[in-house]
């Protein structure tokens, strides 16, 4: 009966959020509570798991969240994105585009959101495949799905994010896991892009001149400037993962514990915040109202917040219902592995149409029955993570905002939008789910 119920509790959110147009917070709020009543919870636990669950889960990461979209608005506005852009076509060459812009969506999207960050770089896109006599198509799916590798499995971005929160990972392992299981997943991004999208013409007809573009690159900081709040915040996240994995907690000395208070996730983010300020020319006091960049900023970001929290409500009624047991042993009779979260985060996705929302649903639903599934071990965690991103960018079609930006910007129709833009997301997803579960079995 309770696994029952979380099945209809799963269908009741992708029905709210994908038919009736439910904000994605109410979706799963009102799942969780239909759960909890049904299944027979005591009125008192049900108060207790929405109050726990919600703060708790926000008392993890809901400050990274808001951090690391404040980096991404700073990049956004000051022009970083477009100085990154221009040092990476520097290094590749203009001739090869598609790699280029696979490579360029592969960075942004680590700190900015995927639509976000396509519609940034649209214009240059747009410009340099005008000028090599290019179809928008390729070159606008090579952008894509280079911005939704990193933007489904990469923190700072809110999915991964939320989900290593709710699972419990270390951040630093998930950042690092991420970047190499997407890393691999760009080379038959790219290769798609260049072979099926590219074949079919679509004039880029740019909206900026190249003059306008080169325009906005010279207005833009420095390249080192635009990718210090990026790879520093990494760089620090990381090294505190390493700290940890070759020291015992007790061991303490003035630079290990300084190495772990810089490396903790919130550190790492204020610190990439702060350098993210340098961006403008002008530090306006401004850019720091409700009505500036930071404004805009903190509202997205209390979306997300929202989100996150539900996800951890509908976790907390999971697990004090019961429901962990018996999905256990029902599990323990199929051996699905690392599939298990990658088929569940797909599903979802592609059912209501937002990754994040597969992220948080699904490592919602694992949370409780890791360690029956035999996920012990940090890695363990970190791959459990990345499965679940790379499920839930498999697949996106019609009920995601990312199909309508795409196709809209790049001039494609919808029947397009399906055969080349659909597919590639389920070429990524599957790749990203292969090159996991090799990971999984070289180390055991």
């Amino acid at each position: 009966m309770l696994i029952i119920l979380l099945v209809l509790s799963i269908v009741a959110i992708i029905l709210l959020t994908a038919r009736f147009n439910f904000h994605p917070f109410l979706a799963l709020l009102f799942a969780a509570l239909g759960f909890a009543l049904l299944s027979g919870m005591p009125l008192n636990t049900i108060a207790d798991a929405i109050n726990n669950g919600f703060g708790n889960t926000l008392g993890k990461i809901g400050m990274v969240i808001v951090l690391g979209i404040v980096i991404g608005a700073f990049l956004e506005h000051s022009g970083g994105a477009f100085k990154l852009a221009e040092i990476i076509l520097k290094i590749i060459g203009r001739t090869r585009v598609h790699e280029a812009m696979a490579i360029i969506g592969y960075i942004v999207a680590i700190p900015v959101f995927a639509d976000s960050g396509f519609i940034i770089l649209n214009s240059l896109n747009k410009s340099l495949t005008k000028r090599a006599g290019l179809s928008i198509a390729g070159t606008g799916i090579a952008l894509i799905l280079g911005l939704m590798l990193t933007h489904v499995m990469v923190p700072p971005t809110p999915g991964p994010l939320a989900a290593a929160g709710i699972l419990n990972a270390d951040v630093g392992l998930v950042m690092l896991v991420g970047l190499v299981v997407s890393a691999f997943a760009l080379v038959p991004a790219i290769i798609y892009a260049k072979l099926v999208p590219a074949k079919v013409y679509i004039d880029p007809n740019p909206e900026l001149t190249e003059a306008e573009i080169e325009e906005k690159v010279k207005n833009a900081p420095s390249a080192f400037k635009s990718l210090l709040p990026i790879v520093l915040p990494i760089l620090l996240i990381v090294g505190k993962s390493i700290i940890d994995l070759n020291y015992n907690a007790s061991v303490s000395n003035t630079w290990i514990d300084l190495a772990r208070f810089v490396g903790s996730p919130v550190i790492a983010l204020f610190i990439g915040m702060l350098l993210s300020f340098l961006l403008p020319k002008k530090l306006d006091q401004d850019l720091f109202s409700i009505s500036g960049w930071v404004g805009k900023a903190l509202l997205e970001a209390s979306n997300i917040m929202l989100i996150t929290g539900a996800g951890g409500i509908f976790g907390s009624i999971l697990q004090n219902s019961g429901v962990a047991d018996v999905l256990s042993d029902t599990l323990s009779q199929f051996n699905l592995g690392i599939w298990l979260p990658f088929l569940l985060s797909a599903a979802i996705k592609t059912a209501q149409g937002s990754s994040t929302v597969a992220l948080i649903t699904t490592a919602s639903i694992l949370a409780p029955v890791l360690s029956s599934l035999g996920v012990e071990t940090e890695l363990q965690k970190a791959l459990f993570v990345a499965a679940i991103g790379a499920g839930s960018a498999v697949v996106s079609h019609a009920n995601d905002s990312a199909f309508w930006v795409v196709t809209q910007l790049t001039g494609m129709n919808v029947k397009q939008g399906y055969r080349l833009y659909t597919t590639g997301t389920l070429l990524v997803g599957v790749t990203s789910a292969i090159v996991i579960f090799i990971i999984s079995l070289l180390i055991g």
